[in-house]
C-alpha cells in the first residue's frame, strides 16, 4: 500500500452558503470563509472541500451550475476566491472543489443553444428525445419526485434531468462534451486547486435506450437505477478523465458514487488503474433499504451498521481506499441520526467521531459537526429551502398524506438539516450574519455554538482536535489493518487495527445504558495504553471494562520490549 499525503489528511467540507457570512445579506461567502481559516487550521484540519461556489441560478443551492468559469455573485469574486486558495496554501493546508458535471443549470450557455432548434450545434450536448405516443419517452422517476423527462415546446421534445427540471442531464456519450468538461478541469487545477469531489458522478453513463423501469410501485413513476447508475461507459469515460486530467496532477479525487458495491469500488480506486482515490459510498447511511427509500421510517440498527463498515474495511483493504463519513449537506446531523441529542449529546458526539476516525480510510468532517449540531425541528414546511423535501411534500400532500405525519418524516431526513448555518456564538442567528439568514439557524444555537466549547478541553471541539492530532501521530491509525470484534453485540461496536507488533483497540457503545467490555476478548498484551477517551477513566486491573452510556476508549496495545 503506497503512502499518500491524502490517506493522512482529515478533510473538512464546507457549504459555503451556511459557513460564514461577510457581508449581512444573510449568505454566507467565501471572505466569511476566510475569516474562519485560524478556526480551521486550530481544529487541526489539512483539506477543504467546498461545495459548488460556480455561478448558479441555485434551484439546487448550487449544484445547478450556469458558468464553470465564475464565481457565484452572492459568495464574492474570482479575486475572492484566488484570495482563499491563497491563505490555504499559505498554512500547509489544501482546496479541493465540488465537480457537477452529470448535468448543468437550464440557465447554462450550453443548453440556452441546445433547446433553440434541433440542429443547433449544442442540441447533441444534452439527452433529447421525441414523446412516445404523446406521453414521456418512459417512465423513468426523477431523484426528486416526478419524471425525469421535461418537455420544451420551442422544438416539441423532452430532455432528460434526473434531478431537478432545471438541471438538465448532459450528454457523456458526445465527444466534445467531454472535452468541454477536462478543459474547464484543467483551468481549475492549473489555478493550484488540489482536487475535486465529483458530485453523482456514477450517473454519467445511461444505458441509451432508454427503455421503461419495471413497475414497483403505484406511482405513475418507477425508479430506474439500473439504467444510469454505474452505466454500460462509466469506466470508459472515467479512463478518459484520469488520462486527459488527474494523471496530470498531484490531486485528491473522491467520486460520489451512490450504488457502488466493494467490487465496483476497488475497479475505481486500486493504484495499478483505478480512476479515482477513493468513494463516498452510500451503504452504510441508506436506511430501511427496499421499504420506502429515504423517506420511510427509519430501521437504522447497530449490527446492520457493523456489517456495512466491517465489509468495506475488509473487501477494500490492501486494494483500494474508504473515505469515512457519516453526515455531509445531504445527509441528516449524525448526532441526531446515529447518536442522542439529548441527554447525551456531547458524549454520543465524541463516541460517533472516534468510532469513524479510528477506522482505515480519509475521515471527512461536515462543518458543524465538530460541535455537534444536531437536526432543526421547524414547525412549518414554509420555513425549509431544500428542493427535494419541498417536492416530496408537495406530491404527497397532493396524494392526500398527512401534513403532520410528512414534517415528522421531514425533521428526521431532511437534507436541510445539515444546512441550518453555522453556529458561531449566542449572538443573534448563531454569529452566521448581521443580517436575516437564507435560511432560520437552529433554535438551540446558544447552547451548542463554537465560541462556548473552543476553550473548553472537554468540548466536542476539542475531542475531534485530539482525535485529529492522533491520526498524525501514529501511522496506524492511517495504515493498519482492520479487524472486527463481537460481531454479534447489539449495542458495541469494536474493533482492532494492526500494524506490524503494534494493536489499536477502539471499543465503542452506542447505548444510553450501561454495557460490558471483556479483556478476553483481544489477545494478551503487556502494555495497555489509552490513547483517548470521551469519559475520565480510572484505570484498573480488571477482567472487564464497565462502558458508560455512549463511552468510547481507543487503547494501544503491545509488548513492554516494543516501544514507539
Amino acid at each position: 500500500m503506497q503512502k499518500k499525503w491524502w490517506k493522512e489528511s482529515v478533510v473538512y467540507q464546507i457549504y459555503p452558503r451556511s459557513f460564514k457570512d461577510s457581508n449581512g445579506d444573510g449568505i454566507g461567502d467565501i471572505q466569511g470563509i476566510i475569516s474562519k481559516i485560524d478556526y480551521l487550521q486550530k481544529l487541526g484540519v489539512d483539506v477543504i472541500w467546498l461545495s459548488p461556489v460556480y455561478q448558479s441560478p441555485n434551484d439546487d443551492n448550487g449544484y445547478d451550475i450556469s458558468d464553470y468559469y465564475n464565481i457565484m455573485e452572492e459568495f464574492g469574486t474570482m479575486g475572492d476566491f484566488d484570495a482563499l486558495l491563497g491563505e490555504l496554501h499559505n498554512r500547509g493546508m489544501r482546496l479541493v472543489m465540488d465537480l457537477v458535471v452529470n448535468h448543468t443549470s437550464d440557465e447554462h450557455k450550453w443548453f440556452i443553444e441546445s433547446r433553440r432548434s434541433k440542429d443547433n450545434p449544442y442540441r447533441d450536448y444534452y439527452i433529447w428525445r421525441p414523446g412516445n405516443n404523446g406521453a414521456r419517452p418512459n417512465n423513468w422517476e426523477s431523484v426528486f419526485s416526478g419524471s425525469v423527462w421535461e418537455f420544451d415546446e420551442q422544438t416539441g421534445e423532452y430532455y432528460l434531468h434526473l434531478y431537478s427540471k432545471k438541471q438538465p442531464d448532459l450528454n457523456w456519450e458526445n465527444p466534445q462534451v467531454r472535452n468541454d468538461i477536462f478543459n474547464m478541469m484543467h483551468f481549475w487545477l492549473e489555478k493550484g486547486i488540489d482536487g475535486f469531489r465529483m458530485d453523482t458522478i456514477t450517473t454519467i453513463s445511461k444505458v441509451t435506450s432508454f427503455p421503461d423501469a419495471p413497475i414497483v410501485k403505484e406511482n405513475q413513476y418507477q425508479p430506474a437505477t439500473q439504467f444510469y447508475l454505474n452505466g454500460p461507459r462509466l469506466e470508459q469515460f472515467l479512463g478518459e478523465m484520469k488520462e486527459k486530467v488527474f494523471s496530470q496532477y498531484d490531486i485528491m479525487t473522491v467520486g460520489e458514487t451512490p450504488g457502488a458495491t466493494p467490487e465496483e469500488a476497488i475497479r475505481y480506486t486500486n493504484e495499478e488503474n483505478g480512476f479515482m482515490d477513493m468513494l463516498f459510498q452510500w451503504e452504510h447511511i441508506e436506511a430501511d433499504p427496499g421499504t420506502g427509500g429515504k423517506w420511510a421510517g427509519d430501521s437504522w440498527n447497530l449490527l446492520d451498521f457493523k456489517r456495512v463498515m466491517t465489509k468495506w474495511q475488509k473487501q477494500l483493504e490492501g486494494k483500494g481506499w474508504n473515505s469515512l463519513y457519516l453526515s455531509n449537506h445531504d445527509q441528516p446531523r449524525q448526532v441526531s441520526r446515529f447518536g442522542n441529542d439529548t441527554e447525551y449529546h456531547a458524549e454520543s458526539a465524541k463516541m460517533l467521531a472516534t468510532c469513524l476516525h479510528m477506522l482505515q480510510g480519509t475521515p471527512f468532517v461536515y462543518q458543524g459537526e465538530e460541535i455537534g449540531m444536531t437536526n432543526v425541528a421547524y414547525e412549518s414546511i414554509n420555513e425549509y429551502r431544500d428542493i427535494e423535501t419541498l417536492n416530496m411534500y408537495k406530491e404527497s400532500i397532493a396524494a392526500g398524506k398527512d401534513p403532520n405525519e410528512l414534517l415528522v418524516m421531514i425533521h428526521k431526513k431532511s437534507r436541510d438539516n445539515a444546512r441550518t448555518p453555522m453556529q458561531w456564538d449566542e449572538s443573534a442567528h448563531g454569529g452566521f450574519t448581521s443580517g436575516i439568514p437564507w435560511i432560520q439557524v437552529n433554535p438551540n444555537y446558544k447552547e451548542i455554538n463554537v465560541k462556548k466549547q473552543i476553550d473548553d478541553p472537554n468540548s466536542v471541539f476539542n475531542y475531534y482536535r485530539n482525535l485529529i492530532q492522533l491520526r498524525t501521530k501514529y501511522s496506524i491509525i492511517v495504515y493498519g489493518s482492520y479487524e472486527l470484534i463481537l460481531d454479534d453485540h447489539e449495542q458495541i461496536y469494536a474493533y482492532t487495527r494492526k500494524q506490524e507488533d503494534k494493536t489499536l483497540l477502539v471499543i465503542a457503545n452506542f447505548a444510553a445504558s450501561i454495557q460490558e467490555f471483556r479483556w478476553d476478548k483481544v489477545n494478551h498484551f503487556s502494555v495497555k495504553e489509552l490513547l483517548i477517551s470521551n469519559y475520565e477513566v480510572e484505570e484498573k486491573l480488571a477482567p472487564a471494562i464497565t462502558l458508560k452510556p455512549y463511552e468510547a476508549r481507543v487503547y494501544l496495545l503491545h509488548e513492554e520490549t516494543s516501544r514507539l
